[in-house]
Formats: C-alpha cells, structure tokens, sequence
C-alpha cells in the first residue's frame, strides 16, 4: 500500500482517542497540505463500497451510519462536495439526500444518456440466464450482471466475460469489472475520471480529494495524477475491505478501513 493505513480511524467517538488520530493524520502530507491549501478545495466520494458497506442485493445498501452528517458539514466549507457512482442519478438522489452535494450518476453519464436497446438488454439477459447465482440490473444507459450469489464467483465472472464480450463488441460497449459484477457501458467514454475533470474544471478547484474502493476508481485515480502534474493538490484515499483490487491500494495517499474509516476521516477535513 502506498500511503498510511489510518487504522482506527472508524472508532472514532468509541473506544479510539481523536487526538491519536488527528495526530496520524497529520503526519500523512498529502493530507496536510489538502487541508492547508489557500485556494478552492473540493471532496469527491464513491458511494458503494466507500459510503456505504457492500452488500448482497444493490437495493439493500444504505448509507455508512454517521455518513450523512459529515459529509453535511463539508458542505459550505469546501467548494465542491460531490459523489461520483455508477448508481443511477435517481438512486442516487434517494441515496445520499444532502443539500447541496453534487451528483454524478451512472459513472459520470448521467441522466443525458441514452438507453439501452432492446436488443442488447435481451441478450444480456438471455446470457445472465445462463450463470446460476447471477442477477441483472438494468440502469437506463447501462446495464449490469451481479455475480455475488453464485457458488463459484471467479468462475461464473470468467464464463460472463466469454458471454457478454461478443454483446458488447456488437453494440459499442465495453465491459467494466467491480466487485462481483461486470456492467456493459458506452465505449469510449472517460466515466469516473472525466466526472472528476468535469466537477474540477467546472468549480475551478485548486486541490482535490478523491475516496473510493473498486477498479471504478482507478480511473478518478489517474485525473488526480494528471492534476497533481498541473500543480493541483490531490489526495487519492482508498477505501479498504475485502475485495479492494490492489491497484487502487498501491496508488492510493491514503488507505482507511472500509466507510466506517472514512467517516472518520471525512470528520476531520
């Protein structure tokens, strides 16, 4: 892991001491000069995975308790405050239900994109079928098959590679992993990464955190590795559990313990 792991920075209020943490945190410079910068200053997030807890179904996920006051806090004294998702924009307007927070649903595409065909839902549909423990969700200008409930869950995601690479290469799309779940979406669009340039641009930001915890991610990543390069300050935050790819956590500053962690990181911007 590139940047220092901020264990026990998700028993805040419990059993862990604040001043210990504020203490680390202080130690991690990509977060003391985010947080001493003079110009405008934005905080980015992920949402599954980062502020809230994976779970089995995607309509079972709520936000990580604590979540939702600290982020309100954050709105008015930063600049921007933004989650960034491949949830729809309506779930995600139902999700997250601050004042204020700039959404960026279906990776960035939101709302403006236009949905599937028919013909390429049914033959997704058609290939789920055929991969017991799958389940498909459609989102409009995307759709997505969850893996999470198959007996053999690296097998069945290497099965639905084979079976939906020849749809998507038919209908202009490209296949995105995350966790236990491949999602077809328009080729050639940049997703995360140009949702993150766009919010920057937009607000005008002079530094930039970024949290989030799948291969997603990655690609909001390498926008803050070209910012940094244009002399913005950047702070990448992995967001850490069990099925964290390794190529977020070897890029990332800063590494916390799952979206009880970054509440508590997020308590202390």
């Amino acid at each position: 892991m590139a940047g220092e792991v901020l264990t026990g920075v998700e028993c805040i209020g419990d059993e862990a001491d604040p001043m210990d943490i504020d203490e680390r945190m202080n130690r991690e410079p990509h977060l003391l000069a985010f947080q001493r910068v003079e110009g405008r200053a934005g905080v980015l997030l992920d949402f599954d995975g980062t502020l809230s807890p994976i779970v089995a179904r995607p309509e079972l996920a709520k936000i990580r308790d604590g979540a939702r006051e600290a982020i309100a806090r954050l709105v008015g004294r930063y600049a921007v405050v933004a989650v960034v998702s491949g949830r729809t924009p309506a779930q995600l307007r139902e999700l997250i239900d601050i004042e204020g927070v700039v959404l960026a649903g279906l990776y960035g595409m939101g709302d403006d994109t236009r949905d599937l065909a028919p013909s390429v839902i049914a033959p997704v549909i058609d290939a789920a079928a055929r991969v017991p423990g799958t389940r498909v969700e459609r989102k409009g200008g995307s759709i997505a098959v969850h893996f999470r409930g198959a007996d053999d869950p690296r097998a069945a995601e290497a099965l639905l590679h084979g079976l939906l690479g020849p749809i998507a290469r038919d209908a202009d799309l490209e296949i995105i992993g995350g966790k236990k779940v491949l999602e077809l979406v328009p080729a050639g669009r940049p997703l995360k990464g140009g949702a993150v340039d766009r919010i920057v641009q937009e607000a005008g930001l002079d530094a930039v955190l970024y949290a989030g915890d799948d291969l997603a991610d990655v690609r909001a990543f390498a926008t803050l590795d070209r910012l940094a390069a244009k002399g913005a300050v950047t702070v990448k935050v992995a967001v850490h559990g069990s099925e964290t790819p390794s190529e977020l956590t070897d890029a990332a500053d800063v590494v916390v313990d799952g979206p009880a962690g970054l509440v508590g990181l997020l308590r202390r911007l």
